[in-house]
């Protein structure tokens, strides 16, 4: 079993018991030491108290179970608002929506894919472009794939009536 694979299955029981949900495991090697990334989510988001808490308690796990050789960085967050896309279930949620794709093999000639989420099957995506073009990937064909966020005027406060905004303050 690999790094990524091991860290997951010890991983796993912690954060069900907390009602996390583990989104990914990324392993990167920085020179001597090594950064070991943990991003977890739930319905409604992970606070940093809550993240802070884990830090500690997984750090505690991984360091007597041992699975990382040598020096390493923990790193616990939440996705973020163009969370990554690793495994079938996470898909699903976002069916409808635009999300980023990079394929491993091209397809029509091409790579790399911003498209909406048309629909989701046991082997893979269909997406549908900007142009109406329907393209099927493979997950066994996604190198990597993110939601992508679509902005909203409401997302930087735009909008919104005159009445609905907030007062300004008066200067004395």
């Amino acid at each position: 079993m690999n790094l990524k694979g091991k860290v997951t299955e010890l991983v796993e029981p912690v954060l069900s018991q907390r009602g996390l949900e583990l989104i990914d495991v990324e392993h990167h090697p920085q020179g001597g030491t090594q950064l070991l990334r943990v991003l977890v989510d739930r319905e409604g988001g992970v606070d940093l108290e809550e993240l802070s808490r884990l830090s500690r308690e997984l750090s505690d796990l991984l360091d007597v179970e041992g699975p990382i050789p040598g020096r390493y960085t923990l790193e616990v967050s939440s996705p973020g608002i163009n969370r990554p896309l690793v495994r079938p279930e996470h898909f699903v949620r976002f069916v409808g929506k635009r999300v980023r794709i990079r394929s491993l093999e091209p397809i029509s000639g091409q790579r790399n894919f911003v498209a909406t989420l048309s629909s989701v099957t046991a082997g893979g995506l269909n997406l549908s472009d900007e142009s109406g073009r329907e393209l099927y990937v493979s997950f066994s064909n996604i190198d990597k794939a993110n939601y992508e966020h679509e902005f909203s005027p409401a997302d930087f406060g735009k909008g919104r009536r005159d009445d609905q905004r907030a007062p300004r303050p008066q200067r004395a």
